[in-house]
């Protein structure tokens, strides 16, 4: 009789494609009972040694499958006083609507030999896979356990990362761990506290949820602190469109996985094979053909790698007629953005001349593109100056035609652009790829800001060069590329988002920035550090319980502070709550 093996995906799109691939099309499809989403595909494969061919079960899991929680005892708002959730007893438990998805694991783990881990190849997904391991162990003690790496669902890929499973990465484990129970107890600490406080005020805030995050705040921050001056209500409008894109996109099989850390290809991919794939495109292929004729160029490497994934790259050819339209601009920018890695660096020639015109120097500085190279495939940058210079010498004399002066003022910058504010929290370690169009959906949710289109033709950085050409994709300017609208607009010159605090985000933002706090939660910092802290937990110079320690310790006295000086908070709400002032 053939071993069994359990392989366990993270979503059901994913169990499905390494299922077919495993299998070669050829396996049984069976429902689970009590959920109509997650199948069991079974089917043989013959696994690298010692398992050899072995009856396999593949099936997924719906994301995660457990949730830390409070104890009974202090689930309810006026079981304690919100101080108290910093130290109370917490437990994990299975979601109650995925206990029907972790019977079904429970049930094929019972007389199976090993449980492969199909989870995304990330933190969340190191963790996730841990708790599918969990739910094995409780009908299988003895089941061994391993993960298969994959960044993309490729045939080939699939197959080798089945042949070459590693273990589970509990280092990675802790860390999300750890940031989990933080986020309970602090969440749950500030939104209570908050929320009770406030609501004394009345009126909107009387019946009104006051969220806290230690992500959600910075993020909220951002967008007040680039509020313009003058105070404007606008109706909400518009939703962010490209990440999810890219997570389908990644589902069906066209690009690599898009929630990466990377930006640096590793040596021994095949880079020339995938822009073989694009050299059929009727819009870039013939530029395609120019890299394999011999225009290719060994991308650049950055300043990290997850060591999980590589830079976001088109995995197979999809025409653009198979693709709905928001799919079609993702994927074409993903496309683009990858053939211009893969590119010879634009050269230009920039000259700037300084003119004595009585007492007064004037400066003025223009650009000539002397190769193109990247830039014919990336439309998406621009090298362009306002106007060509003459050649001027050294010492020249000149007598000008004519000198204009006119009037005119500085302006204040606009409300802060998606693209901005993902670069902003990017640079300042708020979240990560897979967390933070969760975040700012948050504040969006929360009525803590709104959002309308910003009109105009496409925003882009002047680069030298390619900048940093392994760079991840859609991840805006601080990585010297195109800024993330650029994959939503795609090139096409539709607007991007705009962020517009309303009072309440404002008045929260200026409350906390008015208490006093060495480090305001509206600031990045404090979260900034806590990134930090889970990156030492994954190299092994941090434990879990010294990290989940010291940060309790930290915001308790800010919790402390704030009770002390709650005033400062209401007193903002009134002024923008309730006046209704900027």
């Amino acid at each position: 009789m053939a071993r069994k093996i359990l392989c366990v995906a993270e979503k059901p799109s994913i169990a499905k494609s390494v299922a077919q691939h495993l299998s070669g099309g050829h396996f049984n499809t069976h429902s689970i009972r009590g959920n109509t989403f997650v199948k069991n595909y079974e089917f043989d494969f013959n696994f690298s040694p010692p398992w050899g061919q072995c009856s396999v079960t593949m099936t997924s899991v719906l994301g995660h499958l457990t949730s830390l929680e409070f104890t009974q005892a202090h689930r309810q708002w006026n079981s304690c006083s919100p101080g108290q959730l910093f130290d109370a007893p917490v437990e994990t438990e299975v979601d109650k609507d995925k206990k029907a998805i972790a019977a079904n694991i429970a049930s094929q783990a019972k007389y199976a030999g090993a449980l492969f881990i199909w989870t995304d190849c990330d933190r969340e997904g190191e963790h996730i896979g841990s708790e599918v391991r969990q739910v094995a162990f409780e009908s299988n003690r003895t089941i061994e356990v391993k993960r298969a790496k994959f960044s993309n669902t490729e045939r080939a890929h699939i197959i080798r990362a089945a042949q070459n499973p590693v273990n589970l990465d509990d280092r990675q484990v802790n860390a999300v761990a750890a940031r989990i129970e933080l986020d309970l107890r602090l969440g749950a600490a500030f939104t209570r506290y908050t929320t009770l406080s406030l609501r004394s005020l009345g009126g909107d805030l009387a019946d009104r949820v006051i969220s806290y995050g230690s992500c959600q705040f910075p993020t909220l921050g951002f967008v007040v602190d680039r509020a313009p001056k003058a105070w404007k209500q606008v109706p909400q409008d518009g939703q962010s469109k490209s990440h999810e894109i890219a997570e389908d996109l990644y589902n069906k099989g066209w690009i690599s996985y898009p929630r990466t850390e990377t930006d640096t290809f590793d040596q021994g991919m095949d880079l020339k094979k995938l822009i073989e794939r694009q050299s059929q495109d009727h819009a870039w292929g013939g530029y395609a053909q120019t890299l394999l004729r011999g225009g290719f160029q060994q991308p650049r490497g950055g300043r990290q790698n997850d060591q999980a994934h590589p830079p976001i790259h088109p995995v197979n050819y999809v025409a653009s007629h198979s693709l709905a339209d928001d799919e079609r601009r993702v994927y074409e920018f993903v496309v683009r953005r990858f053939l211009a890695c893969c590119s010879e660096d634009a050269t230009g020639e920039s000259t700037t001349v300084d003119i004595q015109y009585g007492d007064e120097t004037f400066s003025a500085t223009g650009l000539i593109v002397l190769e193109r190279n990247y830039l014919v495939v990336y439309t998406y940058e621009k090298w362009t100056s306002s106007q060509p210079l003459p050649k001027f010498t050294l010492n020249e004399s000149f007598e000008p035609t004519e000198a204009n002066i006119t009037e005119g003022e500085t302006t204040a910058p606009g409300y802060l652009t998606e693209p901005e504010l993902i670069s902003l929290m990017d640079a300042n370690g708020i979240g990560t790829d897979a967390t933070m169009a969760d975040h700012i959906a948050k504040i969006k949710e929360r009525e803590y800001v709104m959002t309308q289109p910003r009109t105009g033709g496409a925003q882009t950085n002047g680069v030298n060069g390619r900048g940093n050409r392994g760079a991840r994709v859609g991840r805006g300017s601080s990585r010297g590329a195109s800024s993330a609208g650029g994959a939503g607009r795609g090139g096409d010159g539709r607007s991007v988002q705009q962020f517009i605090p309303t009072t309440l985000g404002v008045a929260l933002i200026e409350g906390y920035d008015g208490i006093g706090l060495e480090s305001s939660l509206g600031k990045p910092f404090l979260r900034k550090e806590m990134e930090i802290k889970m990156k030492e937990i994954c190299a092994g110079t941090k434990s879990r319980n010294d990290f989940v320690h010291e940060t309790l310790e930290l915001y308790k006295a800010i919790f402390v502070r704030t009770q002390q000086q709650v005033g400062v908070l209401k007193a903002a709400c009134r002024k923008y709550v309730f006046g209704g002032q900027p």
